[in-house]
């Protein structure tokens, strides 16, 4: 067994003698830290909520928040995380702690009444007070006081740049919110003198390879693309993670084990992201938030669908690599890259191919994906089409499993639609293509007849189902009434 450890709040702790399947919430309990809780198991509570130090889009350095309930705490081995413990200052021995201003900032609005979720919400507050982008926000605004509520710009931003969907992961059951997005809106910009402010400006450590063994089970990290797909072939059965938000469900809820774990998170290989002239290439380890980062806007549809995929919490882990490699007939990410008419790039020792995504799945979770075959990145084509909508029907607004989503992206010129794709997810074994839909616009003019007929046919697409989420007829009722809700976007200006 090779030694693995993980620096928690500034302090190097050995993983052993954790089970290679151990959480990173179970590591930190076991240890003594228990202000991350165990809500749900599943990454939809926020409960569990710690920062990592990861590669930033701004600086050196992101606090990241993400779900200690997922992730293995052997992934997390030769990296820094702070908890809500670590949060606070310690001054000279005897003196009192002193609190972070994020925690200050809930204590004195009320955002903590049984206090069970607070540490969570803390950890995921203190991701966003230090985002770099933010604190420019604040800074140039002139808003960040200590003094009390420095008011909002919208429902969801506060004048001090606090996005609220960076709470979007995290659950109350107390206080109404209302209190939590005081605090929110009230929270300064970090001071010179905040040591983890200044984290930022030096890189975080880098990867290394791990090879963590414990009864018989492995957690292997390893340093190159190569040596990963080498293991792979020779251990076609390991079951590969990126952000473990998929595979952690698995083992909390379903009590699953694996003799071989292998994370390929890591791998610069899978993490670089390519505007090219005639393509875009997004390396499948990337996470989401980190996509959504670096292209800043300049894939519409992508930037229409982040927002609504799971949680922050949650994209700040999850991958395109892994949300395609699972192959979930509503997993948010295919209608959108089905409708931009995107590739998988997928490689194994013996070299790499590339896959229409339309011709990728198969069946329910099933793909053309092969043994010891590995998502290496996802491609889609240049230039996009400048009509785009993404539309995902759930009980919920944000942080919920769709019942229906439907990706758009239209080519209209001179009022005729020349060109349409149209994904689609929940109305099939798969995620799937609505060709016939899209046969119904090209080539017509984009007007009220031509959507409505379409819009008719749409209705008609996939074999939609019964279940808890929704029944078959609401489901293709869905699909037809979000074609038109496009066009009223399109020519009357109404609102998403």
């Amino acid at each position: 067994m090779t030694a693995a450890r993980i620096t928690v709040n500034g302090k190097e702790t050995p993983i052993s003698p954790a089970a290679s399947h151990t959480s990173a919430l179970d590591f930190l309990r076991e240890r003594g830290l228990t202000g991350a809780k165990e809500g749900c198991a599943e990454g939809e509570c926020g409960a569990c909520s710690v920062l990592v130090a990861r590669p930033g889009v701004n600086k050196p350095t992101d606090w990241v928040a993400i779900n200690a309930c997922l992730v293995p705490a052997a992934a997390l081995d030769g990296q820094e995380i702070v908890t809500s413990e670590g949060l606070a200052t310690v001054g000279e021995p005897g003196t009192p702690r002193t609190l972070h201003p994020v925690q200050q900032e809930m204590a004195v609005r009320g955002g903590s009444q049984c206090g069970y979720c607070t540490p969570g919400f803390i950890c995921s507050m203190a991701a966003e007070y230090y985002r770099p982008d933010r604190c420019a926000h604040a800074a140039s605004t002139d808003s960040a006081t200590s003094e009390g509520p420095i008011g909002d710009i919208d429902a969801e931003h506060g004048a001090n740049g606090f996005d609220l969907h960076a709470l979007s992961g995290n659950l109350c059951r107390c206080t109404g919110y209302r209190p939590i997005r005081d605090a929110a809106f009230a929270v300064g910009t970090p001071t010179d003198e905040d040591l983890l402010a200044q984290r930022r400006e030096q890189s975080p450590p880098p990867p290394v390879a791990t090879a963590y063994t414990r009864d018989d089970k492995a957690f292997l990290r390893p340093g190159t693309l190569a040596d990963v797909l080498r293991l792979l072939r020779e251990r076609p059965d390991a079951v590969v993670v990126a952000g473990s938000t998929d595979w952690g469900v698995e083992v909390n809820i379903r009590s699953r084990r694996a003799d071989c774990v292998v994370a390929v998170d890591r791998l610069p290989e899978l993490r670089e992201l390519r505007v090219a002239s005639d393509h875009v290439e997004i390396g499948a380890a990337l996470t989401l938030t980190e996509i959504e980062r670096r292209l800043d806007g300049q894939v519409p549809l992508l930037g229409e669908l982040f927002p609504q995929f799971a949680s922050r919490l949650i994209r700040n882990s999850a991958t395109l690599g892994g949300n395609l490699g699972t192959g979930s007939p509503i997993g948010d990410s295919p209608p959108a890259l089905l409708a931009l008419d995107a590739s998988v790039v997928l490689a194994d020792a013996d070299g790499e191919r590339e896959v229409p995504l339309a011709d990728y799945f198969t069946g329910y979770r099933q793909s053309v994906r092969r043994p010891g075959e590995l998502i290496r990145a996802v491609r889609f084509p240049l230039p996009l089409s400048p009509v785009v909508g993404f539309h995902k029907i759930a009980k919920r607004r944000f942080d919920d499993i769709s019942s229906v989503a439907v990706a758009f992206a239209l080519d209209i010129e001179d009022g005729l639609v020349r060109k349409a794709r149209i994904g689609l997810g929940g109305v099939a074994a798969t995620p799937i293509r609505s060709l016939a839909t899209e046969a119904a616009l090209e080539g017509n003019p984009w007007a009220a007849e031509t959507v409505e007929a379409a819009a008719r046919v749409l209705r008609a697409e996939g074999t939609p189902m019964n279940d808890h989420r929704a029944s078959a007829l609401y489901r293709s009722a869905m699909l037809g009434q979000s074609l038109l809700k496009l066009y009223a976007q399109t020519t009357e200006g109404v609102s998403s």
